[in-house]
């Protein structure tokens, strides 16, 4: 099946590059020439020598301030953003602020059309937005290292480095003041550094059995620290911090058979997130506590894709922590591997007075 857009898709690519301290980017003319060398359909973006950085100072006529909220009581609430930036690895909590590369024309990040046929949704065609793509482990780099050299790990981002001094794995940072009436200003911070998600996608299509739009989504998310903090925007080395080390996050929600379903609630208008109970049409063909087959065509298919569905590590989500430190205390390493995520219903909801 051809999209309408497909046309569009086919022939564009777009490549910014965004210098430091600019918020406008400068885009390549493509020719005749150029675009009859283009092949597949979709837009690669990637942003060189890139830099982030907002923040709340009146005197300068710089605000950036979320208001219109109330506490419990109905004091007014004034959340102040002291800082949000993007920035390459060693920012120092923001305070160095120097040009990261996000993506290359090698890997870029994607916007495409994928052919439904080749993913296992026949008939269709796939909306992906992706990060850049792992890539074998013998010219990958370890996706937690910030000092990786080639050939250590799967991720294709790139760590800062003398002969490669952008990198390609920024420093991510918000850092937030809440006020609630007359009372003393609280923080919280959240700070990344050398951030990696290689692997990222988010596939989006259109369910016409269940009305609904369908999506297939992953997140890799791995940093070599991620700090959590109640510190002054003054003060980053205050004890009041978690700091998580080593941190890998990847999360699979939904497939191509189990999609996640992103609605709104008919009654009350919210948006609704869920996963349905995955189920099968012979599901009756196979013994319900051996889970064998019962010999028939039906019952070998219904039994090779409940096999394949408890086995295949795709649709496992991952959470490690290399050493968590709350305070300045080390309680050491966790992990929680292997969550299937079966059945999610999740509803946002207006909370009126």
């Amino acid at each position: 099946m051809t999209s309408p857009y497909y046309k569009i898709f086919k022939s564009l690519i777009l490549v910014l590059a965004m210098p430091v301290g600019m918020a406008a980017a400068d885009l390549t003319s493509l020719s005749d020439n150029d675009l009859s060398q283009v092949e597949g359909q979709g837009v690669g973006l990637v942003m060189d020598n890139f830099v982030f950085s907002h923040g709340n100072d009146a005197a300068k006529n710089k605000v950036f301030k979320i208001t219109g909220l109330t506490s419990t009581i109905g004091e007014a609430v004034t959340v102040n953003v002291n800082q949000l930036y993007i920035a390459r690895s060693g920012s120092n909590y923001g305070t160095n602020l120097n040009g990261v590369n996000l993506g290359r024309l090698s890997n870029p990040y994607e916007i495409n059309l994928l052919n439904g046929d080749s993913i296992g949704l026949t008939g269709k065609s796939v909306l992906q937005f992706a990060a850049p793509t792992k890539v074998a482990a013998t010219v990958g780099y370890d996706c937690l290292n910030a000092n990786a050299t080639a050939g250590s790990g799967t991720c294709s981002s790139r760590p800062s480095s003398a002969s490669w001094v952008n990198g390609e794995r920024p420093d991510l940072g918000l850092e937030l003041e809440v006020n609630v009436g007359a009372n003393a200003p609280k923080n919280l911070n959240f700070n990344v550094q050398s951030a990696v998600f290689d692997g990222s996608y988010l596939r989006l299509w259109g369910d016409n059995t269940n009305n609904k739009m369908a999506a297939e989504f992953r997140l890799n998310f791995y940093t070599p620290q991620l700090e959590i903090s109640t510190c002054n925007q003054s003060n980053q080395t205050c004890g009041s911090s978690i700091k998580m080390q080593d941190f890998q996050l990847e999360l699979a929600l939904g497939n191509t058979f189990q999609p996640l379903y992103i609605g709104a609630d008919n009654v009350t208008g919210g948006l609704t997130i869920a996963i349905a109970k995955i189920t099968h049409q012979f599901i009756n063909n196979i013994d319900q506590v051996s889970g064998l087959s019962d010999g028939t065509i039906g019952g070998d298919a219904a039994q090779a894709f409940f096999t394949d569905y408890y086995t295949n590590p795709g649709y496992r989500s991952n959470v490690i922590v290399g050493n968590l430190d709350v305070g300045g205390t080390s309680l050491g390493s966790s992990k929680v591997e292997g969550i299937l995520v079966q059945y999610l219903d999740v509803k946002f909801r207006d909370l009126k007075p």
